[in-house]
Formats: C-alpha cells, structure tokens, sequence
C-alpha cells in the first residue's frame, strides 16, 4: 500500500536467491564461493581510484563526470531489482529521511529491535515519534514477530525490522501484520548485503530499506547509504527530504530548466528538508563497491564458514541460528557463550593469547543506553525504558561474542578461525 496516496504499490521483484541458504543451524549452510578465489583481494580497487580521478578531472561538474551519484543510483537499483534508489550521506539519514517521507511524526509510534545500532531508534526521534521496543527471537536474534503484534496500539505508525549481523527477520508475518494495520515498514538492512529471504533479497521485502556504506559494512565509501522502493510517491519525498526540499529533484531522473531556476518568482522548497546529499567522491568509490558486492560478499561468507567450521562439536558456543530457506550476509559472524562458569572477558582475553584479532560485544541494547534510561514524552508519560522491558534480548546480548569477518585475506582468515578452535579446545 502507497502510504502516501491510498494505491497499492506494485510488488518487489524477487531475484533468484544468493548463494549461502541457510538451515536450522548454521553448520547446515552450504556456501557456494568461486572456484577461483583468490588468497587475497583489495578492499578498495584500482577502479575506484579511477572514478575518483573522473570526478576530480570533472572539478565536481555533474554533467562532465556523468553523474557518479546517478550512476551509484542506476547501479544499485540495477542489482536489487527494484524501481529506485536514492543515496544519502550516511545510514542514519537514510532511516530519518524515509520515515519522514511516510509521514511518521510526532505522537506516532514506531517499533524497533533493541539489539542494534542506536541509529534505528535515533531516526526515529529524530521525526519527531516514540520507538517502541518489541524483543527479539532467542535463536535467531532478529525482531519477534509474536512481539511486534504484542506492540501494536492505535498510534502505532511503523514497524522497522533490523537485518541484524546479516539476516532478515522473518518478514512475511511481519508484513501480514503491517497489512493488517496499515502500517509501513522500513527494513533496516545496513549489515545485511545480499542476504536473502526465502528466494527474495532482503531489501525488497518491505515498503522501502535502508543500507549503509559506512567503513566496516560490506561496500563501503568512508560514509554513505541508500533508501530503495518500488513506491514513486514516496522516492521522491526520499529525494526531497534528502535534498532541503527542493521541488527540482525527484527521485526519477531530469532536470528543470534553467530558465525557470533562475526566474526570481520560483518557489524552489516544497517540503522541509535536510541536506543529506551523498558527495560524489563518496558516490564513485561506492559504486566501485557494488560492482564487486557479489565478490566482497562471498569473502565475509568464507569467513563466517571457517568460524563455523571451528565450532563444530562445541555445544557451548552457539551461532546465530539460520532458519531454512535464508541467507546469511556474514556482516559479522556472532555466537553466544551458554557456560558460567567461564566469562565473556575471559573467553576474550584467551582468544587474544591465541592469536586472535579483538571483538566485540553486543552492542549495549538501545533501551538501556542513558540516552533513553527514563526518557520521558509529553504525550508519553507512560512509556519507560527500563530493564524488564525485552527479556529475551536483556538474557542474550551480554553473551555474545562479534567475531570480525572483514579480513581480504585468506590466510589472515584462517588465523582467526585457529585462534577460536584453540580457544574452545582450552576451555573444553
């Protein structure tokens, strides 16, 4: 449904499925890389470096380099299958701008996951609504369907499911529920590249998504991101919202005259927006990106697949679980540690004796960041963030353990994954 006009919107397209389906546990994912591989590849390629020089020889003349933006633009939208893509500056603007173009403001509500980047909740404060937290699965560690129904009250406005480390939340009974409620769903897919969902990329699953390009996500440009939908209506309020509201862009390519722009009675700013550009400098190394997505991908798998290969037989240590039919990005591998008798940090500090590159914890769930500990609304008073609230994400998230999967380098790859298997032997 256009949640702008009342019209239906055509349907995503559903491109044959990405390699690396997944089954009831991870050691069940087949993952089909290139024969070919190589032991090593640049993050960034010679290419880039050539679309830079373009937009460099072009002294930032849109018409002379040919529009590296509009090309990211083509390029993206091009690989998703979907009508349009609109880029941004970074993934934080992507979330705001798209929940403001389908009209979520004050005394609308909005559920979110609270295991994710703040930036998912932050969007939604930042047009003016109140996130709501529905919890999480304890498998899979996406967004609860059951949760999000639990959630649902009359100012409820959207739903925005998360891509955690790389997999989609299960998505068809939280598009039923949005149908049901006419409700518009944003996915926030900035770690999930080419993951799949029962044939279909993640990312024409909802109304529209929201990617990033910042530094440690699978295509990166330093910083940037990229909102894609079928809906027309609601690309060009993207656009707009994007663009300080002028009424020259649109999300569809063209230009307005130059007569008209420079007519002193033109009314320039339809809507209140913000300058969200992406740079074109950003836009060309980008674009190099995801022209190589399919290959950069497929490394962050090998590298998940050799993590996983060293936990087999550990009943301790458990992988993000991988539901039949899904495929997994591999932003980062993550397992929960299921013993007390051993801590996180001591887990940690082992596995640095071994060889091991740092990782991470969880991020600390939105709801008890002090941002929102005990954050009140004028129309909200009810509404606290306080521990209790998602009881399943409060037992996981102090468990897991991120390992990094942004090695280029195979044997850089396999260090990792012999650091982790020693690091389970010592423990066993």
């Amino acid at each position: 449904m256009n949640h702008l006009t009342g019209r239906r919107a055509g349907p995503m397209l559903r491109p044959a499925a990405f390699p690396c389906e997944g089954g009831s546990a991870l050691n069940r994912q087949t993952f089909h890389l290139r024969k070919t591989m190589n032991e090593k590849i640049d993050r960034i390629s010679s290419r880039a470096y050539q679309y830079v020089c373009e937009v460099l020889a072009s002294e930032f003349r849109g018409s002379k380099s040919g529009g590296m933006m509009k090309r990211l633009e083509r390029a993206f939208a091009e690989r998703f299958g979907v009508g349009y893509a609109i880029s941004f500056i970074n993934g934080t603007a992507t979330l705001h701008a798209a929940l403001a173009a389908a009209g979520v403001g004050p005394g609308d509500e909005v559920i979110v996951p609270p295991l994710t980047m703040a930036s998912t909740s932050f969007a939604v404060l930042h047009a003016g609504a109140v996130p709501v937290f529905a919890d999480i699965d304890p498998d899979t560690w996406t967004l609860s369907p059951a949760s999000v129904a639990e959630r649902i009250t009359e100012r409820t406005k959207a739903i925005m499911p998360v891509a955690i480390y790389g997999l989609s939340p299960d998505m068809d009974p939280i598009m039923a529920l949005a149908e049901a409620h006419g409700l518009f769903v944003l996915e926030d897919d900035a770690e999930c590249f080419l993951g799949t969902y029962k044939g279909r990329l993640v990312g024409t699953l909802g109304h529209a998504a929201s990617f990033s390009f910042q530094s440690s996500k699978h295509a990166t440009s330093g910083e940037g991101g990229m909102v894609i939908t079928n809906d027309p209506d609601l690309a060009n309020r993207v656009r707009r919202f994007g663009s300080l509201g002028y009424a020259a862009v649109g999300a569809g390519e063209g230009k307005i005259s130059k007569e008209d722009i420079q007519d002193p009675g033109y009314a320039r700013h339809v809507e209140i927006g913000w300058n969200y550009r992406m740079p074109e400098l950003c836009a060309a190394v980008a674009l190099e990106q995801v022209e190589r997505l399919d290959e950069l991908v497929a490394w962050r798998q090998e590298s998940a697949r050799l993590y996983a290969e060293a936990l087999e037989g550990c009943d301790w240590l458990t992988p993000q679980a991988v539901p039949e039919g899904y495929g997994h990005a591999y932003w980062t591998f993550v397992a929960r540690l299921n013993r007390d008798d051993i801590t996180w940090h001591d887990f940690r500090r082992k596995f640095l004796e071994f060889g091991g590159e740092p990782f991470y914890g969880a991020w600390r769930l939105t709801h008890l960041e002090p941002a929102f500990r005990n954050r009140r609304f004028a129309d909200y008073q009810w509404q606290e963030f306080a521990p209790g609230l998602c009881p399943v994400a409060e037992a996981t998230q102090p468990r897991l353990m991120q390992f990094t999967t942004n090695a280029y380098d195979r044997a850089e790859m396999e260090r990792q994954a012999e650091a982790l298997a020693k690091t389970i032997a010592y423990f066993s």
